[in-house]
């Protein structure tokens, strides 16, 4: 665009689709500045690999550190490419600040590459180290081979693609139709939803949810071809789609939410209405989601990242609009989360119509955002009510009670419901699920959170001594100064209050040789809540588009019943029963949790195994079988806690003992084993371990090893039918049992018994937090 030319830089991604000797590769080519970091995050989620770009004049930079955290995030094979090397003075440097980001960072030799991992390490000295491995290793993200190049004079491009083409491998795919959206453009009138294919193929005319795909392009840079249909690794351009919007998933394909987000907010003005404004930037924050237009008490805002983009957004209303934008000063985003686990209620009963909903709110780790799940048995509330429920609490920005800001790092769990055999429609339940999770912030110990920023500051060595001071007064933590000659560089994180308006200060005690450098770095607790929630002077009750009352039909009217008198008048029994509890961040929930689905688990199995005589449907899984009533046996508040582990599941889906397991099985059941005593030893749970026996003719054995408890089932006894006997049998004995397995993470209730159900990829998440727990005990002592 013209835009990009006059600045030099990428401010929307493009696509390339070209050839290498055979193997077709798309490129997406994603912005390298901050300002413009979360287009860059979008096209991340559909990326089979990546090559980072460092430049070896300037180095690792901070927004080259936030994108190394997003491709962990999102879990992508990375060849990094350090390009100006016939200028760089200092490649030295450059290698030593990639070191800094992964110890796996290394050229792309065998000795290089066998250093970085211990399997291929091995294979390396007996001498059997392949191409298979050294792949297989790339896509499991344990080797990040590192290439040198100037690509201006050609230099280092033919190492850099052979190496793509060798390594890099599709991503496994869907059977039916899926694809992840990972942008959203226009063409005059038309939009555009950009999007990976990941299962299937798309037709021209085939219907995607309500909608008609009435065109399929594949774009390579400004042009484009018209095909007729989509295969599988195909990124295209659908038209005539309104509903999708960045990170929606369609088919099998789960949507995803952005990590990043603006940390200013700018008041807006223009010469139109004020209703023809929102239209217009509404339309704009379908391209750009992380404008998050927001319209409260008839002033307009947007979020934006960075000042470039400020500049950057006022020219594209004026071309796209015909109209000038004004901004008012930035003020800081805010966000709200809260400190210890609240229920909160939501009854919506005007005439005619009729939902009550119970949820809890309980604490994520930092980054989490706003994970969704219930734990309501589906004899209390029909499933389609539930996802009526789910859908409303995950389509709504919930905000705050302190200063009306978005709420974030927080798991909403729907406990209960009730609907009405005539009265209910969808509608009732956004309101009394909205009102519901409004209510138990009410009642919440909520926490204000401002954004923080990673920065590299780099000044004259004479200007230290100011830099430092400057900094230690915003509360900056940071690394001492790294002095070189005459200029020092010093790297840390800072509330972006401060970092937001400092690079005027370095460059007027500078004399404009200083640079800053600063990107998102999450949020943490506000160093001054007091002050900017008295400032804000929001009052939660007069919030009507949020509001924590509820309405009853009281003598034949809907009544407003005020938030702290609704469980007065609430129809359901309150749950007592605690949600399942959440250690894991977002991210593994979102992405890692279903790289593995049962199809392929039981594929795996039964090639080791043999052949399993009995429906797949219920071989794995663990869901009642049809007809099945579940229901909820009573607790003992004062029992124990028990976890109840699929052995196998587990080896089958934890990448380390499947390893295992190829070879030696009695091995990685050794090891899970051992990781399980440890685990029960910290949490001081009772825990059950078991494995299938399908092919053996023994009874069961039941073992005591160390803490824990070893059953191997009997003959033609599988291990879901045990665990469903034993859950039952606990249960009223017991405060609560969590069943570790491979199912999806949201398939929260297990068979009859009550049990709730952690994923095995959340579980070993949770057993890594624990190990990592009992080894800081131990240095600490």
């Amino acid at each position: 665009s013209s835009m990009e030319k006059e600045r030099g830089i990428t401010v929307f991604s493009h696509q390339a689709v070209t050839q290498y000797n055979g193997t077709g590769i798309t490129i997406l080519d994603t912005p390298g500045h901050s300002d413009f970091s979360a287009e860059a995050e979008r096209t991340l989620t559909v990326l089979d690999a990546c090559i980072l770009v460092v430049s070896g004049t300037d180095g690792v930079q901070s927004h080259t550190l936030t994108l190394w955290k997003l491709l962990d995030h999102y879990d992508i094979p990375v060849i990094v490419f350090v390009s100006k090397a016939d200028i760089s003075h200092d490649m030295d440097s450059v290698m030593r600040s990639l070191a800094a980001l992964s110890d796996r960072i290394v050229p792309y030799d065998e000795e290089s590459l066998a250093e970085a991992d211990e399997e291929l390490m091995e294979a390396y000295i007996e001498g059997d180290m392949d191409e298979d491995m050294i792949r297989r290793a790339f896509n499991e993200r344990r080797i990040f081979p590192v290439f040198t190049g100037a690509p201006l004079k050609g230099e280092g491009i033919t190492p850099l693609l052979d190496a793509l083409t060798s390594l890099v491998r599709p991503k496994s795919v869907h059977d039916s139709f899926s694809a992840k959206v990972y942008k959203i453009s226009a063409e005059g009138n038309a939009r555009l939803t950009h999007m990976k294919v990941t299962g299937g193929t798309l037709r021209v005319k085939d219907m995607i949810g309500e909608e008609k795909a009435e065109g399929i392009r594949i774009y390579s840079g400004a042009k484009f071809e018209r095909v007729q249909q989509a295969e599988a690794g195909d990124v295209i351009a659908v038209a005539g789609l309104t509903v999708p919007v960045p990170g929606t998933g369609l088919g099998e394909e789960p949507s995803s939410r952005t990590v990043l987000e603006p940390v200013m907010r700018y008041t807006v003005t223009s010469g139109e209405d004020d209703h023809t404004l929102y239209e217009h930037l509404s339309a704009l924050a379908a391209e750009e989601p992380s404008l998050s237009v927001r319209d409260r008490d008839g002033e307009i805002s947007v979020g934006i990242m960075g000042d470039i983009y400020l500049e950057v957004l006022s020219r594209l209303y004026s071309e796209r609009y015909g109209c000038e934008l004004s901004f008012g000063t930035g003020r800081i985003s805010y966000r709200e989360t809260i400190a210890a686990p609240v229920t909160g209620v939501g009854h919506y009963e005007p005439l005619r119509h009729y939902a009550e909903v119970q949820v809890e709110l309980s604490p994520l780790p930092e980054g989490s955002g706003i994970i969704c799940a219930s734990d309501c048995p589906e004899d209390v509330l029909h499933r389609r009510f539930q996802r009526m429920i789910l859908s409303s609490i995950e389509g709504k920005e919930h905000l705050g009670v302190l200063t009306g800001s978005p709420l974030t790092d927080v798991k909403i769990t729907l406990l209960t419901g009730k609907a009405h055999i005539k009265h209910t429609e969808g509608g009732d339940f956004r309101q009394a699920s909205i009102r519901a999770v409004r209510n138990a912030l009410m009642y919440a110990d909520s926490v204000l959170l401002e954004p923080y920023g990673s920065f590299t500051l780099t000044i004259p060595a004479n200007a230290v001594g100011r830099a430092l001071t400057d900094l230690q007064r915003m509360d900056a933590q940071m690394s001492p100064p790294d002095i070189s000659g005459s200029d020092a560089v010093i790297t840390g994180s800072a509330p972006m209050s401060g970092l937001s308006h400092y690079m005027r200060e370095v460059r007027s005690y500078t004399g404009g040789s200083g640079s800053l450098i600063t990107a998102f770095d999450g949020y943490k607790p506000c160093r001054d809540a007091e002050s900017v929630i008295e400032a804000a002077a929001y009052d939660p009750t007069a919030d009507l588009a949020n509001s924590p009352d509820s309405v009853f039909c009281i003598h034949g009217a809907g009544t407003v019943i005020r938030w702290d008198m609704v469980r007065d008048y609430m129809h359901t029994e309150e749950s007592s029963e605690p949600a399942e509890p959440v250690v894991t961040p977002a991210q593994v929930a979102q992405f890692k949790a279903r790289l593995y689905s049962d199809d392929e688990l039981m594929a795996i199995f039964e090639r080791t195994y043999g052949k399993i005589e009995r429906p797949k449907r219920y071989a794995m899984r663990r869901e009642p079988a049809p007809g099945t009533k579940v229901q909820r046996p009573k607790t003992d508040p004062d029992g124990k806690d028990y976890l109840i582990a699929d052995g196998y599941n587990l080896i089958f889906a934890w990448d380390e003992l499947k390893a295992l397991a190829r070879d030696n099985l009695d091995l990685a059941r050794k090891r899970l084993t051992d990781i399980l005593i440890n685990y029960t030893g910290f949490k001081g749970c009772e825990t059950i371990l078991v494995f299938d026996a399908y092919r053996t003719s023994e009874e069961r054995r039941i073992e005591r090893v160390n803490n824990i408890t070893v059953v191997y089932t009997k003959e033609a006894e599988t291990a879901d039918m045990y665990i469903e006997r034993a859950a039952h049998e606990l249960r009223p004995k017991a405060r609560r049992i969590r069943v570790a397995t491979s199912d999806y993470a949201e398939q929260l209730i297990i068979l009859g018994s009550g049990a709730l159900r952690i994923s095995a990829r959340e579980f070993e998440e949770e057993t890594k937090q624990t190990a990592e727990a009992i080894r800081s005990l131990i240095n600490s002592e």
